[in-house]
């Protein structure tokens, strides 16, 4: 499939810090697409359904989304063999991260990868089932805790991605699942491009990581921006989205902040209706249900800079 297949629509408004952010060297849409459900159940093995998967990445970049996000060790090898299936060669403007420092047992789990020769098999594995040359943003995600971050020294697996970058294998470098003193050392050693955090609307206790990376430029890219596989639940969210006609799903935006929802067609067919309206400019939500947001019980607070509170037909993002 050419890469002229994957044109896309023209967009209502130019883009602005409430609609774009800076990833590495390129600018991308605020709304990504995280591929990690494509794969089977526990997100492993093959998907129940090939072909919608391979329909769910195709209308996803056809619908304006620029930045995929993925990792080798989903499935594992199965979701970027989906990608490199479905788009390659692929749109110039396509971004496509990945992540490395985990590898899959026999039995599904998880387990931590952090050996220099692991590290290494890991890009070029990532490399071989894309179908690239070069990775465009490599995250190293920390595993001392495979659920949150765990304080620890990151020093010895950065300085293995700096050696793979200055090899010509990696443009970009960044860091998922990591504390304020982790993102800290490992800026020490290279130059950080994006921070990948479990971070919600109840889930905010990155605010001040997100605030002192969008001072310096370093884009935040939070996962389970929807509440993950058991998605959020809340009164006043509730309220606020069914005044709006939108489902209450939810991730700030400040300028260097992006939503990675993760979803697939046969689970949650809706997405396609989702990346249709991508492109569209989205209505404001008012202060005066921001404020009531800002009440509920999680006692997440939103900022007053003029960033971006939008809503689409089916999800709410703020």
């Amino acid at each position: 499939m050419s890469s002229s297949n994957f044109k896309r629509p023209p967009v209502n408004t130019p883009a602005t810090p409430a609609s774009s952010y800076r990833l590495g060297s390129r600018l991308v849409n605020r709304m990504g697409y995280g591929t990690m459900q494509l794969a089977g159940p526990g997100v492993f093995g093959p998907p129940k359904d090939r072909k919608a998967a391979l329909a769910v990445l195709r209308a996803a970049v056809s619908s304006g989304v620029d930045h995929i996000d993925t990792s080798d060790f989903y499935g594992p090898h199965v979701t970027n063999q989906l990608i490199r299936e479905a788009l390659h060669p692929y749109p110039r403007e396509l971004v496509i991260v990945t992540k490395i420092g985990a590898r899959r047992d026999s039995n599904a789990a998880w387990i931590p990868a952090f050996a220099p020769e692991e590290l290494t098999g890991a890009v070029h594995d990532n490399l071989r089932n894309l179908g690239l040359d070069v990775l465009e943003v490599v995250n190293l995600r920390i595993m001392f805790g495979i659920h949150e971050p765990v304080e620890g020294s990151i020093e010895a697996p950065m300085t293995v991605l700096a050696e793979l970058q200055r090899q010509g294998l990696i443009r970009h470098i960044g860091l998922s699942n990591v504390t304020a003193a982790q993102v800290a050392e490992g800026r020490r050693i290279c130059k950080i491009a994006c921070v990948q955090n479990l971070y919600n609307l109840v889930r905010r206790a990155d605010d001040p990581l997100v605030d002192s990376l969008a001072q310096d430029g370093i884009a935040y890219v939070p996962f389970f921006p929807l509440g993950g596989f058991t998605p959020l639940q809340s009164g006043i969210l509730n309220a606020v989205a069914q005044q709006l006609a939108a489902t209450p799903c939810r991730s700030r935006s400040p300028g260097s902040f992006c939503a990675l929802p993760t979803c697939s067609s046969f689970r949650e067919p809706r997405l396609l209706h989702i990346c249709a309206r991508i492109s569209r400019p989205p209505p404001w939500i008012s202060r005066a249900r921001r404020t009531r947001l800002s009440k509920g019980s999680w006692a997440g607070r939103f900022p007053d800079d003029g960033s971006t509170i939008a809503a689409t037909d089916n999800q709410i993002f703020l």
